[in-house]
């Protein structure tokens, strides 16, 4: 009881301070959280509850889900066609990029899949630091197609690392496409009662609501749909990404939902992930041979294909804000660090490369933002001057 007591101590006072010493050193909150996560994990003021775990899982999950609400699904498909190719052309050259790499160094073949993820969930977290710059509005376009590739692939891959290349891995690629067929005739009737009987999403989220019928809708429509995923056997954070667009998508006059989903989000759930990712990664073991320098390799290789790949979209947004959007897609923490657990269970990478993966994800996020930061910051000057 005492220790369960320090641990829910420990996490208030994270989630209260966090901000007060992001000022002081001038870094964004998350990696301050996951910094205070894993130093006083390492001291024993937070140990692995079973309900902290839970907790911290439904953070991811809304975290997915806050970053799905920054979708329009209807504005994605207005996106022009010289985009989209574009898109497309950025997706390719990320998985050229990781085939070359991993044979190049002889890694295994999971890395294939490891190190083009993309994960827009942090991007959701630099939108509330920058706003809807034209940058942060091309990598949530980008990314969010980028995350579906990388869900998907990171079902199949889970369900062949589970039951290898069997009847399972076809059982699942055949759960995902009818889901996923499910979901495109849901949206389309949706679309369509929508339109012709357009009172009904007024009825649903009126604007004068007192009883906050817009957070339940969204609730409700969160927890369905990662039930069904829970039901399919299929990754959770696909059901909530999709829920997210759903909600963006369908309730364009309900303007003030997404911040409003947002800060409670930002203010209670999340922080308690990003604790608990800092807090599963042991400090004993940066003294492992060989770590540092693999996840110094790793983060470098990660982040280089990305800011190279983003060169294709030059001609769009310019050299400094293409550089931006490679920069955002460089911390995919939540996807990374879930994928890499689910290869080392396997057997698929040993302990050396799955620390290496971790720490890899926190040198990500925290150089990452600190170098979007200087580099906005010059923008910002450079167009003032």
């Amino acid at each position: 009881m005492s220790d369960n007591v320090i641990l829910i101590t420990t996490i208030s006072l994270i989630i209260i301070f966090s901000p007060f010493f992001a000022k002081i050193f001038k870094l964004p909150t998350t990696p301050i959280e996951i910094i205070l996560g894993s130093l006083l994990g390492y001291v024993g003021f937070i140990h692995e509850e079973e309900l902290f775990v839970v907790v911290a899982e439904l953070g991811f999950l809304y975290l997915m889900f806050i970053a799905g609400t920054e979708i329009n699904l209807k504005k994605v498909l207005k996106t022009p066609k010289h985009i989209m190719k574009n898109v497309i052309f950025y997706l390719i050259i990320l998985y050229a990029f990781s085939i070359t790499v991993t044979l190049y160094l002889h890694l295994g073949k999971i890395f294939v899949v490891l190190l083009p993820l993309i994960s827009v969930g942090l991007v959701a977290t630099l939108s509330k630091e920058y706003g809807k710059t034209p940058w942060l509005n091309l990598s949530m376009t980008t990314g969010g197609i980028g995350e579906v590739v990388s869900i998907g692939l990171l079902t199949l891959t889970s369900s062949a690392l589970d039951s290898g290349f069997g009847m399972g891995l076809v059982q699942t690629v055949l759960s995902l496409f009818l889901f996923l067929l499910f979901m495109f005739l849901l949206f389309r009737a949706v679309a369509l009662v929508f339109w012709w009987f357009p009172w009904v999403s007024l009825a649903l989220m009126p604007h004068e609501d007192n009883k906050e019928q817009d957070i339940r809708l969204s609730m409700g429509i969160f927890f369905l749909l990662v039930g069904a995923m829970l039901y399919l056997d299929l990754e959770l954070a696909f059901g909530a990404f999709l829920a997210g667009i759903f909600i963006a998508t369908f309730f364009e006059h309900k303007n003030e939902l997404p911040e409003k989903l947002a800060s409670y989000g930002f203010g209670f759930l999340i922080p308690i992930f990003f604790i608990y990712i800092g807090s599963t990664f042991n400090l004993d073991a940066l003294m492992m041979q060989g770590l540092i320098s693999k996840a110094m390799i790793i983060a470098l290789a990660m982040i280089g294909m990305r800011v190279l790949a983003s060169l294709v979209f030059l001609k769009d947004v310019g050299l400094v804000d293409s550089v931006l959007m490679g920069l955002s897609h460089s911390m995919p923490l939540t996807l990374l660090i879930a994928m890499a657990t689910l290869a080392y269970h396997a057997s698929s990478i040993d302990t050396l490369h799955y620390y290496a993966f971790i720490l890899a994800a926190l040198f990500q996020v925290i150089s990452v933002m600190i170098v979007i930061k200087l580099i906005n910051n010059y923008k910002l000057k450079k167009e003032l001057s």
